[in-house]
Parts: structure tokens; C-alpha cells; sequence
């Protein structure tokens, strides 16, 4: 990283020294810079599917240009943006105060843009009897709370006292699902545990004793492979992987509706774990970089409708379109 910050600034002075304009950019390991300065995109492993379609139709117009996009989780993506190192940040979820407060400590002025929308699904290999799982079900065997339970049957006491049917099967529990690096992570312990976390005054996390990883592939060849096991990925992947896994339709209320993850309950709200999908612009560098403006300018237009539509996520309706394209505009 060392040697490709120092070529990153050695090649910048070359650039001012020649008048041809654009700054610093560090490419995260794409090809030699070619102009007024590559992009380098990080963070969500969830929208990392949208970026790379924005970025593959970008150099296939602009072949001259190389834009990196990578996925290594919404938090880390975070901490990179925040100090300086990428243009854009991709995330499942809105900024946190703390990252926040690292981007203004290091100057770093950003653009929160809404690109889409996607629901996480809880899954499980395809012969899991089990068609509906509650937030309280979740809870019971996802929480801290269940930390050594590793039959589902385990759960059934705290299952009763969290609001439960307390009628977990009889069968082992094997989960793989991500780690705290990925915006998936935090954005199921926010729509799903986090309620019951303050009430019974635990810790904001999931249970620590399970398998993480920041591979969605991982997760799904995990889940797939046990009938009984559990785990939670965006939809997208869950969709693509059809009949390998078993995906459970969800109640928030215990007795209450279950509802299936499809692009329709995802769009309108009614399945309970769905979340907006983000983008974060460094508008000091879309200042300094015009191919930054450029890609940006197609994210606003194939990005928002055909990128996310190939890449298996809800469309934004016609007024979060247009509320994300004025705020480009309105830089």
C-alpha cells in the first residue's frame, strides 16, 4: 500500500508538472492511471454488484479510464473513505455517527445518495421444514443471548420469554452468516434484534460464536449444505442461488403475517427486513476529478435503473429517483 501511495503521488506531480489537471487517486490495484484520475471505489459487498456494472459500461464509453471497485463490507469501506483513500463509498446502511466524525476530522466533505433497495434473507438449506420464522424466533437463536445454543430446540426458554411460541424444532443449528464488517450485519441487528437488545439490556450484536464471513458465495455454499442450518445474506444472492437454499418468509409479530422477500414486498415495505442501499460521493474529489463527474453522471441514470435491475435489487419509484438525482445535481 506504501509504494502504491508513493506512485499514486509521484504520478499526481507529474500530472500538475504537465498542466494536465486531476489529483491524487489511489486505484486499489487497477491498471496504470491513464489522465485526470482513475476511481476507486470500496465498502458494500451488497452494492459492489451495482458499482461494477456502473464501472464496467463507464470504461466500455471511456476506455481510456480505470475505475477499481471492491467489496470488502460497508464498515471497512467506511474507514477507507474516511481517510481519504477512495472516491466512493458503497453501503447497506447510513453512515455512522463515529465514521462521520472521522470523515470531518480528516476533511473529508461527502454526498449520501440512495441508489436502491434490497431485503436480507434468512435462509437455510432447502429441506428445512420450517416455512416462518418471527423477530422473536431470530432473536432466540441469534442474539448474544443464545451464544452455545447449537440445537434450535436450545432456544425454546428464551424463545418463550422474548414473545415465542417457544416450538423450535428438535435439530442441530449450524449458522454462517457476515461479520461485523458487512453492512448486511448491521443492518439485520437494527431491523431485527436491536429492540429486544435495549429491552433486555444486552449488548448491540449478534451472538459471537458463529461463523462469519464476509463472502455472500461462502455464506450460501454453507447454508446449502445443511438442512438445518441458518444464515442471512442480501436477497439478491439468496435469489440467484434458487433451489440450493430454502428461504424463510418472515413475521415481525409473533402469530402475525409471514411475508415472503420478493422485489414487490421489498418495494413497497411489507417484508420486514428490507433496507435502502447507498452511495457516498467525496465531493472534493468529484471537484478536482472529471471523470469522477462523469461516472457519477452515469450512476445517476444506467446506474439507478439498469445497473440495480440486473443486479437483482428494487428499483427507487419515480420520487426517491428524482429526490437522489437533484441532490447530484445540487451538489
Amino acid at each position: 500500500m506504501n509504494l502504491r501511495k508513493l506512485f499514486s503521488m509521484v504520478f499526481a506531480l507529474a500530472l500538475v508538472a504537465a498542466a494536465c489537471g486531476g489529483g491524487d487517486s489511489d486505484s486499489g490495484g487497477a491498471a496504470e492511471s491513464s489522465g485526470s484520475g482513475d476511481i476507486f471505489v470500496s465498502g458494500s459487498s451488497t452494492v459492489e454488484p451495482i458499482s461494477v456494472r456502473v464501472a464496467n459500461e463507464f470504461e466500455k464509453q471511456n476506455p481510456g479510464v480505470s475505475i477499481a471497485v471492491e467489496g470488502p463490507g460497508t464498515g471497512d469501506g467506511f474507514k477507507k473513505f474516511c481517510s481519504g483513500e477512495t472516491d466512493i463509498s458503497d453501503a447497506s446502511r447510513t453512515i455512522k455517527e463515529a465514521e462521520a466524525e472521522d470523515c470531518a476530522a480528516n476533511g473529508i466533505e461527502y454526498l449520501e445518495l440512495k441508489v436502491g433497495i434490497d431485503g436480507i434473507a434468512v435462509m437455510s438449506g432447502p429441506g428445512n421444514p420450517i416455512d416462518c420464522l418471527s423477530f422473536a424466533d431470530l432473536y432466540s437463536i441469534t442474539s448474544p443471548e443464545a451464544e452455545g445454543f447449537d440445537n434450535w430446540s436450545d432456544a425454546n426458554e428464551l424463545n418463550t420469554a422474548v414473545g415465542g411460541a417457544g416450538d423450535l424444532p428438535d435439530a442441530s443449528l449450524t449458522i454462517t452468516a457476515p461479520g461485523e464488517e458487512s453492512g448486511t450485519y448491521a443492518s439485520f441487528i437494527e431491523i431485527v434484534l436491536e429492540d429486544r437488545l435495549e429491552e433486555r439490556e444486552q449488548e448491540i450484536a449478534a451472538r459471537f460464536d458463529y461463523q462469519s464471513s464476509a463472502s455472500d458465495n461462502v455464506i450460501i455454499n454453507n447454508v446449502s449444505s445443511d438442512d438445518t442450518s441458518l444464515g442471512w445474506v442480501g436477497f439478491a444472492f439468496a435469489d440467484e442461488a434458487g433451489d440450493d437454499v430454502k428461504v424463510f418468509s418472515i413475521s415481525e409479530e409473533e402469530g402475525g403475517e409471514c411475508i415472503e422477500p420478493t422485489p414487490e414486498t421489498i418495494a413497497d415495505n411489507s417484508y420486514p427486513i428490507s433496507r435502502d442501499l447507498f452511495i457516498y460521493v467525496n465531493t472534493q474529489k468529484a471537484a478536482e476529478k472529471p471523470n469522477l463527474v462523469k461516472f457519477m453522471d452515469l450512476y445517476m441514470d444506467y446506474g439507478l435503473t439498469t445497473a440495480v435491475v440486473d443486479a437483482k435489487y428494487v428499483p427507487l419509484d419515480d420520487s426517491a429517483l428524482a429526490e437522489t438525482a437533484d441532490a447530484w445535481a445540487n451538489r
